[in-house]
């Protein structure tokens, strides 16, 4: 016995009905907010620290390189982002913005809640200067990198920069 044949669905095109012609919604001209309330603090929450995509493009330049090193190593101040203790070199790499990279492009004020955003970056500023002078003086060479100078324009040659600056003085030494 033959399975019953089901009745087809007549094709849009058939009924008259075409999808170019249905109406389109108009944009409002003024320009909404860039998140709904409370998707801000969700979408900040999920930056991530370390192994950010500039972290992994330094390191993956370094490692080709043959460098070797330990990376966001909790004995040192800061937790840097890579050791080389071969070479007593401590690199970090820092976004323009969470570390308020003066006089660059990409670091700009939040327009709201000023007070809080300046007291945060200052904060972050001055930090980074005290881990840096700790490491000096127990010895470490620190080198910083910023996002800004790994733009897609400007990556190799810093990185090529890099290598030389952690290479350099070790054949000094």
């Amino acid at each position: 016995m033959a399975a019953p044949s089901r009745p087809r669905k007549p094709n849009s095109e058939s009924n008259g009905k075409s999808r170019k012609t249905a109406k389109r919604s108009v944009k409002p001209t003024t320009k909404p907010e860039k998140y709904a309330r409370g998707t801000r603090s969700y979408t900040m929450s999920h930056i991530r620290g370390k192994d950010t995509s500039i972290e992994v493009a330094v390191r993956s330049y370094l490692f080709r390189r043959g460098l070797r090193f330990r990376k966001n190593d909790k004995r040192y101040p800061g937790h840097p982002d890579m050791v080389l203790p071969k070479y007593h070199t401590i690199v970090f790499i820092n976004g323009c913005f969470w570390h308020a990279h003066k006089d660059c492009p990409k670091y700009s004020m939040p327009k709201s809640n000023v007070e809080f955003w300046t007291a945060k970056l200052t904060r972050n500023r001055e930090r980074d200067a005290r881990q840096h002078a700790e490491l000096e003086a127990a010895g470490w060479r620190v080198i910083v990198v910023w996002e800004c100078e790994l733009g897609k324009a400007t990556r190799e040659e810093r990185l090529a920069r890099l290598y030389e600056q952690i290479m350099g003085d070790a054949s000094m030494g």
